[in-house]
């Protein structure tokens, strides 16, 4: 049930989703894989709109390098492990959302058991191969999948729904080779927007989802385009090249 102080605080949503949405999203547990640009408007967006639990995962430190992107970091927090710091942040946000940090490395080791009993999972991730390994579990336990990614002044996003929509493995079938690519903050904000507001649509039930849909931004020429997608029978990850 909602409260009073949930009914004024989340006046203008409830507005769109009616109150049984928002309960929903009180409700909802997600899990958000990285805790760097992605993840701060992707976790900050999600607890202001009255996410009742998250959980972040990350193995890193807050360095210096962060500060351009990561807005959920400070100089105060150089050197400490970034989802400690993203949890402080995100409870003086909303209090009422409860944060978990965990700070592991994620691995095929620990990721089914990271993700279980959770009802999405946000990739903020910055490497393919993690971002398989979320892939996988979201296939394997039937939980929805909501991807970014940004470099320079680029991002993409999509909405993997597990059975029905191409896997991000169907769209990716093989990893870019890692690097460190240059960024521009705000578009972390904006692909972390855009995964924040999937997430929400999801989770209330409400508007068209980006299934079997890459959005893609290109923010040197101002364009947003939307490429169609379709499951590949033999992926490795969702079709029969599993066997």
């Amino acid at each position: 049930m909602l409260s009073e102080r949930d009914a004024e605080r989340y006046e203008r949503q409830i507005r769109i989703f009616g109150k049984e949405g928002q309960e929903k999203l009180k409700n909802a547990r997600v899990f958000i894989g990285g805790a760097g640009g992605l993840c701060g408007a992707i976790s900050l967006y999600l607890a202001a709109a009255g996410i009742g639990r998250l959980r972040i995962v990350d193995r890193d430190t807050v360095q210096l390098s962060n500060l351009n992107r990561q807005i959920l970091y400070t100089d105060g927090d150089l050197g400490k492990g970034k989802p400690g710091c993203a949890r402080e942040r995100l409870k003086s946000v909303n209090p009422n959302t409860e944060v978990e940090a965990v700070t592991e490395t994620i691995s095929e080791q620990n990721i089914n058991d990271l993700v279980a009993s959770f009802d999405v999972i946000v990739d903020a991730m910055d490497n393919f191969p993690t971002r398989y390994l979320l892939n996988r579990a979201a296939q394997a336990q039937n939980i929805p999948l909501f991807h970014g990614a940004v470099e320079r002044f680029y991002g993409q996003a999509t909405t993997v729904i597990p059975g029905k929509t191409a896997c991000l493995r169907c769209i990716f079938p093989t990893a870019p080779p890692p690097s460190s690519f240059p960024i521009i903050g705000s578009f972390c904000g904006i692909i972390g927007s855009i995964q924040a507001a999937e997430v929400i649509k999801y989770i209330t039930g409400i508007g068209k989802l980006l299934e079997n849909k890459l959005l893609m931004l290109d923010g040197l020429n101002s364009t947003i385009e939307q490429i169609d997608v379709q499951k590949n029978r033999m992926c490795e990850d969702c079709g029969k090249g599993r066997y």
